[in-house]
């Protein structure tokens, strides 16, 4: 995993001013219930990490496009994103109506949240990319304003995203959220206090565009498996809201399992995953599952106490290449 050399970090914050860039912070998130149904729009529920992105912009005096990506990020991942990166970055210039040939810019992007699939890295980038350009030309945008530019950006990662993913790196906390035809709809969720979770990485970086369209292939040549899997998924993030709302962990726990078990159903977990989830379960988690985009990426383990979350973090530290 690289990571930002402290002595540059400083520099950075010296340089731009440590208020600016906690201006500038998007949020990564894990899918709690929903991956891969809440494209076909119905509810999901995502919970923002406390990791996040940020983003300076220095206009130049010469034309061009230069982008220093100074974020952490499993290994290869950022080799492996690039392309979709440079045309999510292009997404948003367009968005915002700014054209580098005529007034060249350097983007810097760093942060504390480490890129792999699956923690909404892609959305942590374009958000905090929007909130920095809406600092520094400036322009007064709104929060759904700031989501609005990053869904943009998430189209060059994602083709169609569901927009879950920027809406969780603008607003932070636990959300219901649902696509419709118009605007999305998404509920901030009251918790009476923090979830604790511990995630672990495969190693694996995998492709949304390529899992999701698989994903579309086989609905379409078998419409019934697939409804038969989306009303047991709406019945379980049903009960999970209601297990969140009412605090009940235990609960939580079962149908984070159950929903685990529908991703398999659906062919998007794969062998490191379930390894992953079923060493959580056995060193003490009450509920395991995959999280995002699946075939690698992340899991996500529900730990309620601090005893519980230690050791299942050193026990995933045992086979998972990073534990968080």
């Amino acid at each position: 995993m690289s990571a930002q050399d402290p002595e540059s970090v400083r520099l950075r914050h010296e340089r731009i001013g440590a208020s600016f860039l906690s201006q500038t912070h998007a949020y990564g998130k894990l899918i709690l219930f929903g991956e891969h149904f809440v494209v076909y729009k119905v509810p999901a529920l995502v919970g923002a990490v406390s990791a996040f992105t940020d983003c300076d912009v220095q206009f130049l005096d010469t034309s061009g496009l230069e982008v220093v990506d100074d974020r952490p990020a499993v290994p290869h991942y950022k080799d492996k994103k690039k392309d979709e990166a440079d045309k999510a970055i292009q997404l948003v210039l367009d968005h915002f109506g700014l054209d580098t040939s005529k007034r060249g810019m350097r983007l810097t992007f760093g942060g504390d949240l480490c890129c792999a699939s699956g923690i909404g890295a892609s959305a942590a980038q374009v958000v905090s990319l929007a909130r920095a350009l809406c600092l520094s030309l400036p322009r007064k945008m709104t929060e759904d304003e700031i989501n609005a530019a990053g869904y943009e950006g998430e189209r060059g990662y994602h083709g169609t995203p569901s927009g879950i993913d920027n809406t969780a790196a603008t607003f932070g906390g636990v959300l219901r959220f649902q696509r419709t035809e118009g605007d999305p709809i998404f509920i901030k969720k009251k918790i009476a206090e923090p979830i604790r979770i511990v995630y672990a990485s495969t190693g694996i970086t995998s492709s949304t565009t390529e899992v999701v369209g698989d994903v579309r292939e086989k609905k379409e040549a078998d419409p019934e498996w697939f409804d038969g899997l989306l009303q047991r998924y709406l019945k379980i993030v049903k009960e999970g809201e209601e297990a969140i709302d009412q605090g009940d962990m235990s609960k939580l726990g079962k149908l984070l399992d159950n929903n685990h078990t529908l991703c398999q159903e659906l062919t998007v977990s794969c062998k490191e995953l379930d390894d992953l989830v079923l060493a959580a379960r056995a060193a003490g988690a009450i509920g395991a599952k995959m999280s995002g985009t699946g075939r690698g990426g992340l899991m996500l383990a529900l730990t309620p106490t601090v005893e519980i979350q230690n050791a299942v973090a050193a026990a995933l530290e045992q086979i998972a290449p990073q534990v968080w």
